[in-house]
C-alpha cells in the first residue's frame, strides 16, 4: 500500500499485474519488486569523514548489482571535519548544514529532498549492512516500512545502559500492545509518503526513528522487522547517556498523542485505589477526611481527560486518512 491509498485497490492491482504475467515469473518476486524498485538512500553524517565514502560506495556497489534504480544523499549535518568533501569525492549528491542540527532534522532534510517514493535510510559508520538493502526494499512491496532488526547478540550495549533500554522496550512494548524487536533501528526502508505525514511530530534529535516507528504501529501501518547484523561502527559514538531519559519522555509524549487511554488509564487507576484504599480506612476509623475523595475524583476527571482525548485521536486518524 502506498500512503493514503486503501490496501484493497493497492492488493487488486498487484494481482491483475501478476495475472498478466508468464507463469515462470512468478516465482523471482524478490528479484521483479527489486527491478521496478526507485529508492533514494539517505545517509545523515555528523564527523564521518573516515567512513562516509566506503558506506556511499558499498550502498551504490549493492543496489546497482540488485538492479534497483536509486539515488544516493548525504546529509553533511554541520560537520567540523572533512564529511563533505569525503561525501563530494563519490557518486552521492550532498547537501549541508551550516551547523549541526541533529540526527532527525538530517532526515527531513534529506527526505524532502528525495527524488524516489521509496527512502531508505542507513547511517555513515558502516555499522549496518548494505547487503540487507535490496531485501528490505523487495519486502517493502508489501509493507509501509521495513525495518532492519538488530539481533541482540551483536548490539554491544553498556551494562549500566541496559537496564535502562530494557525499561523503554518494555512500556514501548506495552504502550504500542506490540513486540518491537528494535525500536530505533537506522537502518530501515519506508514509503517518502508516509514519513512526511509525520513530519510536525518528528523531533529532530536521536528520536527520530523512535517517533516514526511508534506512529507508524499506533496508526496501523504495516511494519515489517528484518533480522540484521550489527557491526562495530568506524569513529566515535554521538549518544549520550542523557538520550534514555530524552527517549523515556518521547515515547509518553508520542504515545499520549496516539493511544492517551494507555497511559491514563493506569494512572486514573491508581488514583483510584489510593483514594478508595484511604476511604476504607477513614471509614473504619470514623473520621471521614477530604483526601480520599480529592483522589477519587481526580481518578474520575483523569478517565474524562483521557476519554477525551481518545476521541480527539479518533477524529485525526479519520482526517488524515490513515491505512485500513
Amino acid at each position: 500500500m502506498t500512503a493514503g491509498e486503501p490496501v484493497a485497490t493497492a492488493t487488486v492491482a498487484r494481482a491483475q499485474a501478476r495475472a498478466l504475467e508468464p507463469q515462470s515469473e512468478q516465482g523471482s518476486g524478490a528479484r521483479r519488486s527489486e527491478a521496478r524498485a526507485h529508492a533514494t538512500v539517505v545517509i545523515p553524517a555528523y564527523n564521518e569523514e573516515n567512513g562516509v565514502a566506503e558506506v556511499v560506495r558499498h550502498v551504490g556497489e549493492i543496489l546497482s548489482a540488485a538492479g534497483i534504480e536509486h539515488e544516493i544523499l548525504v546529509v553533511d549535518d554541520g560537520s567540523q571535519d572533512g564529511t563533505a568533501e569525503a561525501a563530494r569525492a563519490t557518486s552521492a549528491r550532498v547537501i549541508q548544514h551550516g551547523a549541526n542540527r541533529g540526527y532527525g532534522a538530517a532526515l527531513k532534510t534529506g527526505i524532502r529532498a528525495a527524488r524516489h517514493p521509496l527512502i531508505c535510510i542507513t547511517d555513515a559508520d558502516s555499522t549496518y549492512p548494505a547487503e540487507q538493502l535490496p531485501r528490505l526494499i523487495a519486502e517493502a512491496e508489501e509493507a509501509d516500512m521495513v525495518v532492519g532488526a538488530r539481533l541482540s547478540g551483536a548490539v554491544q550495549i553498556p551494562l549500566a545502559r541496559r537496564p535502562a533500554k530494557w525499561f523503554l522496550n518494555t512500556v514501548a512494548n506495552y504502550l504500542t500492545d506490540t513486540r518491537i524487536p528494535d525500536l530505533n533501528s537506522g537502518l530501515r526502508v519506508m514509503r517518502r509518503a508516509m514519513a512526511l505525514e509525520y513530519f510536525d511530530i518528528l523531533p529532530d534529535r536521536f528520536s527520530f526513528t523512535t517517533t516514526i516507528t511508534l506512529a507508524g504501529l499506533c496508526d496501523g501501518y504495516r511494519l515489517k522487522f528484518i533480522p540484521v547484523e550489527y557491526r562495530r561502527r568506524v569513529g566515535k559514538s554521538k549518544i549520550k547517556p542523557i538520550e534514555a531519559l530524552n527517549f523515556l519522555t518521547l515515547i509518553l509524549r508520542t504515545m499520549t498523542y496516539f493511544r492517551p487511554l494507555r497511559i491514563l488509564l493506569p494512572i486514573a487507576f491508581g488514583l483510584f485505589l489510593i483514594g478508595a484504599t484511604k476511604f476504607v480506612i477513614d471509614w473504619f476509623y470514623s473520621r471521614l477526611s477530604g483526601t480520599s475523595v480529592l483522589f477519587l475524583l481526580a481518578a474520575l476527571n483523569t478517565v474524562f481527560f483521557g476519554v477525551l482525548a481518545d476521541m480527539l485521536c479518533f477524529v485525526r486518524r479519520h482526517r488524515t486518512a490513515p491505512p485500513l
